[in-house]
């Protein structure tokens, strides 16, 4: 019988994480859920990984804190012995001008977004390159690709990634580990849901599919990533935006 594999899903409770981690149980992966303080939305997801007959593991966490991620991989690895997949998803926003950003909103989504997934990776890592073997999946955005107005703090944490992806993949690539990074553009969430009717038609006018995107949508693309499918690409930034951005 084949081993069973495991993925760890950061920032997992809702949206594009929750998503993701539903994908890869679906397709028979042991999933590690991680959040920081959506408790009751992450509870409710066990017994859909139960109906989907995988095991899952919630763990506290707030990656931007290396004891705690040191923690969270402990456990994870205690109880599986392995990640296969590593989809680092976790991220906040903070947006304002420049002029009017504080020290304080752009050093925090720094360290969610950037440090997060720098000592998240570095600490799975670790066993992926024992087994010989792994995936890194980390999210960035269109906006770490071509900026955005109000948003200086989110874009560079975001363009940070994709710099990160690419050196570790050539870093990692002889010990047979690819990494690769995703660059959603507007993706349905709940905050886009109560947008104006107006604003949502401005936002459709940008992209060439007149559509914005949804979870499900970017979660084929990871899982695409994280499987054997997709073994000979390594070090890309794909962008996932309707043709926002080409």
């Amino acid at each position: 019988m084949e081993e069973r594999k495991t993925v760890l899903v950061t920032g997992a409770s809702r949206g594009i994480g929750k998503e993701v981690a539903l994908k890869y149980a679906e397709n028979g992966y042991d999933v590690i859920i991680n959040y920081v303080s959506n408790k009751t939305d992450v509870k409710a997801l066990e017994n859909e990984f139960k109906e989907k007959g995988v095991d899952c593991l919630i763990l506290k966490a707030d990656v931007s804190k290396q004891e705690e991620v040191q923690e969270l991989v402990e456990k994870a690895i205690e109880k599986f012995g392995k990640i296969d997949v590593l989809v680092n998803n976790a991220g906040i926003t903070k947006d304002n001008l420049l002029m009017r950003m504080s020290e304080e909103e752009f050093d925090k989504v720094l360290e969610i977004n950037l440090k997060g997934t720098f000592l998240v990776t570095k600490a799975v890592t670790k066993y992926m390159m024992k087994k010989r073997t792994g995936s890194i999946i980390n999210l960035s955005s269109v906006v770490g690709v071509v900026g955005n107005a109000g948003q200086c703090n989110y874009s560079a944490s975001k363009a940070g990634i994709i710099g990160f992806t690419k050196s570790i993949a050539k870093e990692l690539a002889s010990r047979n580990i690819r990494a690769n990074a995703v660059a959603p553009g507007f993706i349905e969430t709940d905050m886009t849901s109560v947008l104006p009717d107006n604003l949502k038609e401005s936002i459709h006018n940008q992209i060439p599919l007149k559509r914005m995107g949804n979870a499900k949508e970017v979660a084929e693309l990871i899982y695409f990533l994280g499987s054997e499918k997709s073994s000979y690409i390594t070090g890309q930034v794909i962008n996932i935006d309707g043709g926002m951005v080409m």
